[in-house]
């Protein structure tokens, strides 16, 4: 047996050297990765410069195109193929690995307000397509839960309720819309920040429907005398949901479909996702058009219907006249969405047609 002492002074001693070690090893890791950090970050400026120089070249040679046309210094046919190179390497810029190079959308007041001054960009192409399918799964979701919990209120006010919705459901239910209203707005603003297209428009529509949820949670929900006549708005505004359900589900079961195709096709980013107001293939408008249309009046009539209420008397609260004016204003603004959008389509084909006449008419002069 060997010398307590002196193996009890080994064991201290390969102690101190493993520590010093691993300091040590510390200390170099740390230097490595600092150096690593720093010429990432030198070259990763290269690339955001001449990123920025490509994209500003694009638009150039667009506005060189565009104007080289209107002057006739240009054949139309070659300023086409020119469009379509700088369409290619703009998608190229826009949609490649280069794409996280390009400065970032703002982020806005409202992200700032609920994330502080956090950076939602993300870098890498796979983190940037889990945001939105993480976006689409939650559609996918709360469609069905937008159909469902205003038709069980309606279900049990005429079945259990006789005919007089009890306040504790019904705010329940406006507290759910707030955070429905709450996480599509949130999402779509980093969705605007990584590159979607999203319309303003349907961000602002979410705001006013966060802010109808909102006020509707402090409406004093009237029961007898008169329940009936009192709640006529709230029986309207639950009917109208369940048509919005109905309408969420077609645009995620359909429109989707032909978004993936749009995609594929160089025609829609992507990080682009389906809108409010998007139709898809021209057998889809004949379905969701008039859905769309039904629910935008039936949205403005409910809003009219609260004014009324609050005019005659019958429920003067100023919840009922700013619950009814935000009706109206959606109402309207996605209505005046949905016929920017099918004006747009109806030039597109127009356009497209045009195009097709064209190739078939120099495909005959050449037979």
């Amino acid at each position: 047996m060997g010398d307590p002492n002196a193996v009890a002074e080994h064991s201290q001693k390969t102690m101190v050297e493993d520590v010093s070690r691993v300091a040590e090893l510390a200390k170099e890791l740390q230097d490595t990765a600092a150096s690593l950090i720093s010429t990432t970050s030198r070259e990763e400026e290269v690339l955001r410069q001449r990123a920025l120089s490509l994209e500003s070249d694009i638009k150039k040679l667009r506005s060189l195109i565009a104007s080289s046309v209107k002057k006739r210094d240009i054949d139309p046919k070659e300023a086409e193929k020119l469009e379509d190179e700088l369409f290619r390497a703009s998608y190229l810029l826009s949609e490649g690995d280069a794409a996280s190079f390009l400065p970032s959308k703002s982020h806005g007041r409202f992200l700032r307000m609920f994330l502080g001054p956090i950076n939602v960009r993300a870098t890498r192409k796979d983190v940037k397509l889990k945001v939105k399918d993480e976006y689409n799964n939650f559609r996918d979701r709360t469609a069905f839960l937008f159909l469902f919990f205003p038709s069980l209120l309606l279900v049990l006010r005429s079945r259990m309720w006789d005919g007089c919705i009890p306040a504790l459901p019904v705010q329940l239910y406006q507290a759910w819309l707030l955070f429905l209203y709450t996480g599509l707005a949130l999402r779509e603003n980093i969705l605007r920040v990584n590159g979607s297209d999203i319309r303003p428009w349907w961000i602002y529509h979410h705001y006013c429907a966060m802010t109808m949820a909102l006020i509707s949670l402090t409406w004093e929900i009237e029961r007898q005398p008169d329940c009936a006549q009192k709640q006529r708005g709230i029986q309207l505004f639950l009917q109208w949901a369940i048509m919005q359900g109905v309408a969420m589900l077609l645009q995620n079961r359909y429109q989707r479909q032909r978004l993936y195709t749009r995609i594929a096709l160089g025609k829609a980013r992507r990080m682009d996702v389906v809108w409010g107001e998007t139709a898809g293939v021209e057998g889809q408008l004949w379905l969701l058009c008039p859905i769309l249309f039904i629910l935008q009046g039936f949205e403005a009539y409910v809003g009219v219907l609260l004014l009324k209420t609050a005019l005659a008397g019958v429920a003067s609260e100023w919840q009922v006249v700013t619950c009814g004016l935000l009706l109206i204003i959606m109402a309207v603004g996605n209505f005046a969405n949905t016929v920017q959008t099918l004006g747009a389509k109806s030039r597109f084909k127009a356009k497209m047609k045009k195009s097709k006449s064209k190739h078939e008419l120099n495909q005959g002069s050449h037979s």
